[in-house]
This record gives structure tokens, sequence and C-alpha cells, in this order.
């Protein structure tokens, strides 16, 4: 039998060869680089889970199988290629939903492969039975229905192919009972779609309105992370002399020490990135579909330029103009059209040649400004933030202010970090002080926004990236939808380090009822027991740190545990009750009543 060498060094099949279908099956996940699957093991794809171990793949079992699929987003995110996740066909199979729907907004080639009940029990209501393909059509690029067992090889192979051509979760659904029996089959090779820079017409308008620009600007998005282009962005910025702003939660899309670094937009961003853009005269947004929450008024400020002319560049052609008004569309990879755009201006003179001293000084200044507003920001200064701080102050324990906490954190983060955030008012706020020096480096559960994403994410980002720093923030309500995962993460010694913000209550929604509800708080609080005594009792480190001056030496020994004792680590911050600015002011309005008995509550 004729065998072929994969990139990572393992043999496949070459050729038509009798196998069975869970053998075609393996030995395209072989052919595609899986070496990791996340899930819990279960009966409905047991025959096949029976020769993972000498394919060469390793099955992390998980506590619950919506993290399964987190885990699959973080270990795609940061590795540029597949996630992997499988699961017991009904119940297991629809607790992963939340979690593709995350990697779907991300953007994360992930695979979701949905053993279902046997063909011959279909529409009996059965064990376990469900109708799989609808629960995750929103979700998924493409589905593949495995309708015989003889397309076993083709369809898993296509699956895969397609997540990375259309860049985002794929889901492989197959009848249990088609593992099993004897296919002649041949495993495809995968199949990678190579892409150019866009078409010549619009690069060329684009290049114009770049030599004829006094303040360009450029937002660096998640397609120069996932295109590798964040060296061309760089030279492109460097040609114009323009400042780079990261679109949000998209911090990692430009090295934060670079001088024409300015930070993220959109909500908690930066406040230098805003008023620079809100300057341009032309934005090219590179790889980046411009997503409304993004792009909103911050801090005060309705910052997106409304006479700029908008070059947009993104590999989905159904993103360009889709949100925002724009002059040029190139629906092209960030990397090639970035290389495409400096070399049309490499040898012109461009109208922003004569200012790049002066636009230097502007954004240093900017920069400068808004790192001091940032140090001297030390607490919420509302009114709700200072009578919770003064309240607090009565209490018997001590609680550090979030900011002050961020800024520590941030002080004391490692080389080649890698950091992911859940949903909620500390976390959002984060998004200030979250600087980085390279790619794949920052997850976050983007638009989808789902609480209990932090923790299992950067399992998975650590089991691809085993050589990096892992760290997880997270609300405590948030924390206790994923706390259970630190098992997950002890017993497959995967080491991660986990900053818990202990302040007992849901904080962003409870801005709302702080600013729309006259403080009427409704399930809002938590009365937590103690984050680190949990972390023990699941076999990791646990500490509390309730002085700011441990806060950064915290951080420090729990990434040395991590990195050299293969220890992970719970820190329990105690924080104050206050809370930043909600997501968005216009999501709600201020409440009416006409019925009498509800007078009172306006």
């Amino acid at each position: 039998m004729a065998e072929r060498k994969t990139g990572d060094g393992r043999t496949v099949v070459s050729g038509p060869a009798k196998m069975t279908p869970s053998e075609a099956f393996v030995e395209t996940l072989v052919a595609n680089g899986v070496t990791d699957i996340f899930g819990i093991m279960g009966s409905a794809f047991m025959d096949a889970m029976d020769i993972f171990a000498p394919a060469g793949i390793r099955l992390i079992p998980v506590v619950h199988e919506q993290r399964d699929a987190h885990m699959a987003d973080g270990y795609s995110r940061v590795s540029g290629r597949h996630g992997v996740v499988i699961g017991q066909n009904g119940p297991g199979i629809s607790n992963c939903v939340t979690a593709i729907a995350a990697a779907y907004w991300a953007h994360s080639p992930v695979v979701m492969i949905t053993p279902e009940a046997g063909t011959m029990g279909m529409g009996l209501g059965g064990f376990q039975e469900a109708n799989q393909l609808p629960m995750f059509q929103e979700f998924t690029k493409y589905q593949a229905h495995v309708n015989n067992p003889r397309r076993m090889a083709e369809l898993t192979g296509r699956a895969f192919d397609r997540a990375m051509s259309e860049i985002g979760p794929t889901q492989l659904n197959i009848p249990r009972d088609f593992f099993y029996g004897e296919i002649e089959a041949e495993i495809p090779e995968p199949q990678r779609v190579e892409r150019g820079p866009g078409g010549q017409r619009s690069l060329d308008e684009a290049a114009e309105l770049l030599a004829n620009a006094e303040f360009p600007v450029i937002l660096s998005g998640g397609g120069v992370v996932m295109a590798d282009a964040v060296e061309e962005c760089r030279a492109l910025a460097e040609r114009l002399g323009a400042p780079v702003v990261n679109s949000y939660l998209h911090n990692d899309s430009f090295p934060a020490s670079h001088p024409l670094w300015c930070g993220p937009l959109g909500y908690q961003g930066s406040k230098a990135a805003m008023k620079l853009i809100s300057r341009a005269d032309v934005v090219v947004a590179l790889g980046s579909r411009l997503g409304p929450f993004g792009t909103l008024p911050q801090h005060g400020m309705d910052y997106w330029p409304k006479n700029a002319k908008i070059i947009q560049i993104d590999a989905d052609h159904r993103m360009l103009g889709l949100v925002k008004k724009i002059s040029v569309g190139i629906c092209g990879d960030a990397k090639a059209a970035a290389i495409a755009l400096t070399q049309r201006l490499a040898g012109r003179d461009l109208a922003c040649d004569h200012t790049h001293a002066q636009r230097a000084e502007t954004i240093r200044s900017e920069k400068d400004a808004w790192e001091t507003e940032l140090s001297e920001w030390t607490h919420e200064r509302d009114p709700f933030s200072l009578d919770m701080i003064a309240e607090q102050a009565q209490e018997d324990g001590n609680w550090l202010h979030p900011r002050q906490v961020l800024r520590e954190l941030e002080k004391a983060m490692p080389p080649h970090v890698m950091v992911s955030t859940d949903i909620g008012n500390i976390n959002s706020v984060a998004n200030s002080y979250l600087r980085f020096e390279e790619p794949r480096s920052f997850l976050a559960p983007m638009s989808f926004g789902n609480c209990g994403y932090a923790l299992p994410t950067v399992i998975g980002a650590k089991a691809a990236a085993p050589h990096r720093p892992a760290i997880a923030y997270a609300g405590d309500g948030a924390w206790g939808m994923s706390m259970g995962e630190i098992m997950t993460a002890v017993r497959h010694d995967i080491p991660v380090t986990a900053v818990v913000f202990h302040n007992r209550q849901w904080g962003a929604e409870k801005k709302n009822q702080v600013d729309f509800y006259n403080r009427r708080f409704v399930a809002g609080e938590l009365d937590n027991e103690s984050f680190a005594g949990i972390a023990r009792a699941m076999g990791a480190d646990g500490v509390v740190v309730d002085q700011l001056d441990q806060v950064g030496p915290a951080l420090r020994q729990a990434v040395d545990a991590q990195m050299n004792d293969g220890r992970t680590t719970v820190l329990e911050i105690m924080c104050t009750r206050e809370l930043g600015d909600p997501f968005r002011r216009d999501a709600l309005s201020k409440p009416v009543r006409f019925l009498e008995k509800y007078q009172d509550y306006v």
C-alpha cells in the first residue's frame, strides 16, 4: 500500500485503498495536520477515537462541551491552522453552539465534527437524537453531511478546506453508524486558496487617494493578523508616516512599541487613536470589516471621520462598504494588498511627505496626553462609583481600583504573552491597557460577546503554543461559567494563569441599572466563595491579591510557575464595585410606565 508524507512527518495512505470509514476519517485528519482535538469522549465516534493515538492525534477532554469549542477557537487563532472539536451526538453537540458562534465572529477556522444519531433510528425520537445541521447553519461557513460512508474522506477533506478558504467555522455531520463498514477511499490532499492583492484598478485608485492624502491613517484589523501582515502594514505606515490604530479587540495587529502605533478604537479604546483618526482625510481599513461596535462613539467622542475617503481592504467582498460608506473597496489579502500599495507609492512624491515631522509630533503628543490621562485615571468618577468606593471603605478587607490593577498587570506582562479576555465591565476597561508586540496574542469573544470565553480559549491557545505565557482575564460572573476548566488545565498539563476580578456583581448589566433604572438592582449581586480556594481544591495554585503593590509580583510569580513548573494559577483580585462606561449608551431607553402599580418604576 502506497503512502505519502505529510508536512509534519506523519504518513497517510496514497491512492485508492480499502479501509473502514473510521480509517478514512482519521487519515483525512492526519492529511490536514490535525494533532489535537478538543471534546468529551463518546460512543458516537468511539470507533474513530480508538485509532486517534496511533495516528498521532491527542484528544483533550474537557469539563463542558461549550468550552471545547472555545479551546478550538483559541487554538486556531494562535496557530493559524484548524482548531478541531468533536462531541457526542445530541446534547454534546448542542452544547457547542455558543462557542461556534463566537468562533464565527472571530473568523476562526474551527472544524466542528458532529456525529449524529444512526440512520436507522432517525425520526423515531431515539436517545440523544437531534437535527444537528440547523443548529449551526447561522454560524458556519460550510456544512458537510456525510450521506454515504464512501464519501467520508471527500467530505471530511472539504470541511477542512472550506474552513481555511472561507476563514471561519465549518461543520462535518456524520451519522454514527457511518463510521463502520468497508469502503474503498482515496485520502484527498488539502487544498489551500492563494489570495491576491485585489483588482489592479481598485489598487491604483487607492494609491492615488493615498498619494494626495495630507493626513492618512491606517486602521489595522484582524485580517492583518490572519494574513501575517504586520510587517507589511508597518512598511506601508512608515512610507506614509501614518498613525496606525487597531480595530476593536485586535490590539495585536500592530506592535505597541512602534512610534506610529496609537492604540485601539471602539469601546474603552485609546483617546489618542480616536483623536487622530478623526483628523484623517484618507483612512486605509486594512483587513477590517469595520464592524459597528468598533466605530461607535466613545469617551464622549463621535470620532469617525465624516468627510474622509475610506479605502477598505477585506478578503470577503461582502464586507466592503457594508457598515461604513467607502470610496474604494479592495477584495484581497491584507498582506498582498499592503505590499501592492507600498510598491505603488515607492518613489512617488506624496502630499504627506512634506509633513512627516509635523505629523510625527502630533502623534507623539496625542499618545503622551493619553498615557498621562490613563495613569492619572486611578478610579471611576461617576456618582455611583464614588458611592461604592466610599461604602466599601467602611467594609472589612481591602479593595483595589480596577484601573490601577489593570495598569499594574500591563507593566508586569511577560514577553510573547497571549491574553484572552472575557466579556464584562472590567474586562472591557482592560482594552485601554492591553498592548502587544506580536500578532496572535490577543483573544476576545468579539461581537458575539458571550461570557465564559476567556479561560477555555486561553487553554486552547496554550495547547497550540506551549512555549508562550498564557493569561486569561475574567470577572467573577463570567468566571463562574468557565472555572471548571481549571480541572482540564491541571489534568492534562496545559498550564495557564487566570486573573479573576472579584467585585461581587454582574458589572456590565448593573451599569445599565444605574444609568436607566435608578439603581434598582435585580439579580446583579454575586456573593462568592474564594475563587483562590476553589482553584486550590481543583489542584491549581490560588492566590488572593488585595494590595496594589502585590499585583505585579503576583502575576510574575504565576507566569514563572506556569512556564517553569507547569503550574496553573488563579489570581483572585479583590476589586471595588466601581463601574466603567456602559457598552453603548444608545442600547436602552429611559423607562416609561402606564399602569398605576408601576408608576414608581421610572
